[in-house]
């Protein structure tokens, strides 16, 4: 029988590349959502009946048990951006990682792979970095051969890091930004996922990993390429953090009042993210330690940001015909 890959947060950004690998690898994927009716597309991942989704909550222990039961390897993806209703930094990033850590010790999985974030630390000056912290403490207590994966921005055609910037641009001729000097290291998402699948095989050594891609640039740099490869030109404004802050407390105020039904643009602990770099520690293993050589922004963007051409996929057909006579 072909082994099992139990993947909470599966059907995410990260967690359905993941699948779509270790089904490509013959291995049968147990994907634990919340919503399963809702993610039944990862059943195309693989042949018939190989991908299924199945409803999991990361907040209560059964449901983290019945998923992991008869894993030979797990992989946790789940995390958030934004804090709404129990959804909350300690829930899912400390708490959850945790209880995935040590049911999956209980189970005797062989294998787990936990996806963390670059910065992550308890004693960071933001509580999205220590609660990724204190997670990663909880796994290594409950399962000390743990694979962990320290990505920087994650980029792709789902990611909502450039598609949110450009859909901006498409709108407005002004681009506002927060930390423009910020340094990132952008990291496919395939990269990521070509990780979690050596992670989650037995081929990555345990321990901590920090991926970043090759190149590593400012924000404003990062913005200015985008810009460059969906043909508009925008004026990038900095925000100075005071103002930043005065700005995401009222957003934050008001997705309290509205009990998340609207969702804060930029939050506070996001503004405090921005003061620090994004970028691999020098010494750290990362993807050489792997044997992955990661992709370049320049070969993957143009593939998925197309659209936000002011002729979207006619452009290239546009500025071929830019010579011909008439």
């Amino acid at each position: 029988m072909s082994r099992l890959v139990t993947i909470y947060g599966g059907s995410g950004f990260v967690g359905r590349y993941v699948a779509q690998r270790m089904a490509r690898a013959g291995w049968r994927v147990r994907v634990a959502v919340r919503r399963p009716n809702e993610n039944l597309f990862v059943r195309t991942y693989g042949a018939v009946g190989q991908v299924e989704p199945v409803l999991c909550n990361v907040r209560d222990d059964a449901s983290v048990r019945e998923a992991a039961r008869g894993a030979d390897a797990v992989v946790n993806c789940v995390g958030i951006l934004n804090e709404i209703g129990r959804n909350t930094f300690a829930a899912v990033h400390d708490e959850a990682a945790g209880r995935i850590a040590r049911i999956a010790a209980d189970e005797g999985v062989a294998h787990l792979v936990h996806v963390s974030a670059i910065g992550a630390d308890p004693g960071a000056d933001y509580e999205y970095a220590r609660s990724k912290g204190r997670g990663e403490k909880a796994v290594l207590a409950a399962f000390p051969d743990a694979v962990i994966l320290r990505p920087s921005v994650i980029f792709g055609p789902e990611d909502r890091f450039f598609n949110r910037f450009a859909a901006m641009a498409r709108l407005s001729p002004v681009l506002p930004v927060v930390g423009a000097d910020t340094l990132m290291q952008p990291v496919y998402v395939d990269d990521v996922a070509a990780a979690a699948e050596m992670g989650a095989t037995g081929q990555a050594a345990p321990g901590i990993y920090e991926l970043g891609g090759p190149e590593v640039e400012s924000l404003r740099d990062l913005l200015r390429g985008m810009l460059k490869i969906i043909e508009r030109r925008r004026l990038i404004v900095n925000m100075p953090f005071w103002k930043a802050h005065f700005f995401a407390f009222w957003f934050d105020l008001w997705q309290r009042l509205s009990g998340g039904l609207i969702v804060s643009p930029l939050t506070r602990d996001q503004v405090r993210a921005l003061r620090h770099d994004s970028v691999v520690t020098p010494g750290a293993r990362g993807f050489g330690a792997l044997g992955i050589a990661p992709q370049p922004m320049e070969a993957v963007l143009p593939e998925y940001l197309y659209r936000y051409r002011p002729d979207g996929q006619y452009a290239a057909i546009r500025n071929s015909a830019r010579g011909l006579e008439v």
